[in-house]
């Protein structure tokens, strides 16, 4: 994989050379608000919600004006085919920040060209560069095609905690 990014320390952006597919990876702005709301819809709708595009975009658009996540894009020329999603946490046993790898989704018609791989080396270059302890994420236990992904790159499924939920609505 070939990486070759500007020097805006800002707003950087990469041209990644994969597989002889060139495209684009970056952190999303406001300005890709219609962008990651369609790719953020079609994930939700993957995970069998109902389509919500309104919807969406607002919870996109919060996430961008608070500043409560990092969200990076790739494009295929004007083409929005993935994105993943972060959420900032910490670790108290070690004192220092971490990230939830909370949604990573691919358009299907752009699978099986490594933009999955594309965005996890993405995600691991900002822990690092944020000074993270780790990532974590959850997958469904029958998202096989995920389970495999993320073993690839790296993540190994805990077996030291289990995880609990408490619904509150």
């Amino acid at each position: 994989m070939g990486w070759e990014c500007n020097n805006n320390i800002n707003y950087p952006k990469c041209i990644i050379e994969w597989e002889g597919f060139k495209m684009e990876i970056y952190q999303a702005t406001m300005e890709d608000l219609e962008g990651v709301a369609k790719l953020f819809n079609l994930y939700r709708m993957f995970y069998e919600q109902t389509s919500d595009i309104e919807g969406a975009s607002a919870y996109i658009k919060k996430r961008f004006e608070n500043k409560e996540s990092v969200i990076f894009v790739v494009k295929d020329g004007l083409e929005y085919v993935g994105f993943t999603q972060l959420y900032p946490t910490f670790s108290s046993i070690s004192m220092k920040r971490a990230w939830i790898l909370n949604d990573l989704y691919v358009d299907a018609a752009a699978r099986n060209q490594g933009i999955g791989e594309m965005l996890l080396q993405k995600v691991k270059e900002h822990g690092i560069q944020t000074g993270a302890k780790s990532i974590s994420l959850s997958t469904a236990p029958d998202n096989y095609s995920a389970q495999k992904l993320y073993e690839k790159n790296g993540y190994v499924r805990d077996s030291q905690f289990y995880q609990y939920e408490l619904s509150l609505f």
